[in-house]
C-alpha cells in the first residue's frame, strides 16, 4: 500500500494532484519493501525507517524512549526540510495497518475515556470486533499503565512509528510558522500528543474533516477544532486534508484579495 502510494497510484495520489499540492512519502517504520517500481514516476520517497513496524502493544511496549524519539526526530527534520523548499502550508496524513487501534489507545490514555468510547470500527469492523478492539485496548492500558501526564509515555508504550513520526512533523511545521492541516482520527490522536508537550500549538492546527471514527470527535473537542469538512470519510492517507486545501487556499486569497467595504464604497454596510 504505501509502495502504492510511492508510485502514484494511491488515492492521495490523485487528490494531491487535484489540490495542487506536493506528495511526499516518508517510510518510518513499515515492516516491508516500500519502494514502488523504478519507472513508477510517484511522489518522493524518503526511507527513514526505525525498524520494520512497530511493537505489538497487547504483549510489550510499542516502542522504546529512544525509538519514540528517532522517530519523532524524522518528523522534524522532514519539517526542516519542507520549510527550506518554501512550503507553506503542511497537510498531514498517514498509512498504517491497525493504527486507529493506536490512535484509539492514546486518545483513551490522554482524555481518561474508556477504550468503547473512542474506538470505532476501523477498516470495517462488526460490532464484536469493535468490542474485541476496545478490550485489547484496555488490557494494554492496564499492563503498561502509562502516564497522561507524560505524553511520550503513552505514544511509547501504545502509539505507532507513523504516529511519533507525525508528532515530530506537526510539532517542527509550527516552531517554523508553518500552518498544519491535520487529515483524520490518527493524525488528530498525533496532534493531542503535540498539544500536551505545546500547549499553544492549537491554534496553528486546521482540522481539515470529521471523521467516522467516534474518536475523532472527542479529539478535535479536545484540540478545540472545528472541522471544515464532514463527510464520514474513514480512507486515512491524508485524503481529507488534501480535500480541504483548496477551501483554505481560496479562504486566504480572500482574506488578501477581496474588496473590504471601505474599497467598494459600500455606504450600508452596518
Amino acid at each position: 500500500m504505501v509502495a502504492n502510494s510511492a508510485g502514484g497510484g494511491a488515492a492521495i495520489n490523485v487528490l494531491s494532484r487535484a489540490a495542487d499540492a506536493d506528495l511526499l512519502v516518508v517510510d518510518v517504520g513499515v515492516a516491508g519493501d516500500a519502494r514502488p517500481p523504478a519507472a513508477a514516476g510517484g511522489p518522493m520517497l524518503i526511507e527513514s525507517r526505525i525498524r520494520a513496524g512497530t511493537r505489538d502493544f497487547s504483549v510489550e511496549r510499542a516502542m522504546t524512549p529512544d525509538e519514540t524519539a528517532a522517530a519523532m526526530a524524522v518528523g522534524v527534520d522532514v519539517a526542516a526540510r519542507l520549510r527550506d523548499d518554501g512550503c507553506d502550508l503542511l497537510g498531514v496524513g498517514e498509512m498504517g495497518i491497525g493504527n486507529t487501534t493506536s490512535a484509539s489507545a492514546i486518545v483513551a490514555a490522554l482524555t481518561d475515556r474508556p477504550a468503547i468510547e473512542v474506538t470505532g470500527r476501523g477498516t470495517g469492523l462488526d460490532d464484536a470486533g469493535v468490542r474485541h478492539k476496545a478490550a485489547v485496548i484496555d488490557a494494554a492500558l492496564a499492563l503498561h499503565a502509562p502516564d497522561a501526564a507524560r505524553p511520550l509515555d503513552v505514544l511509547a508504550s501504545v502509539g505507532g512509528l507513523e504516529i511519533a513520526a507525525l508528532v515530530g512533523a506537526i510539532l517542527g511545521a509550527a516552531a517554523n510558522r508553518i500552518p498544519v492541516v491535520l487529515d483524520g482520527f490518527i493524525t488528530g490522536a498525533a496532534a493531542l500528543v503535540a498539544a500536551r508537550l505545546a500547549p499553544d500549538l492549537p491554534a496553528r492546527l486546521i482540522a481539515s474533516h470529521r471523521s467516522a471514527e467516534p474518536g475523532h470527535r472527542i479529539v478535535l473537542e479536545s484540540l478545540g477544532l472545528e472541522p471544515i469538512l464532514d463527510l464520514g470519510l474513514r480512507l486515512g492517507e491524508g485524503s481529507g486534508a488534501a480535500l480541504a486545501i483548496p477551501v483554505i487556499r481560496s479562504a486566504a486569497r480572500l482574506l488578501g484579495e477581496m474588496a473590504t467595504f471601505e474599497d467598494a464604497g459600500v455606504s450600508n454596510r452596518d
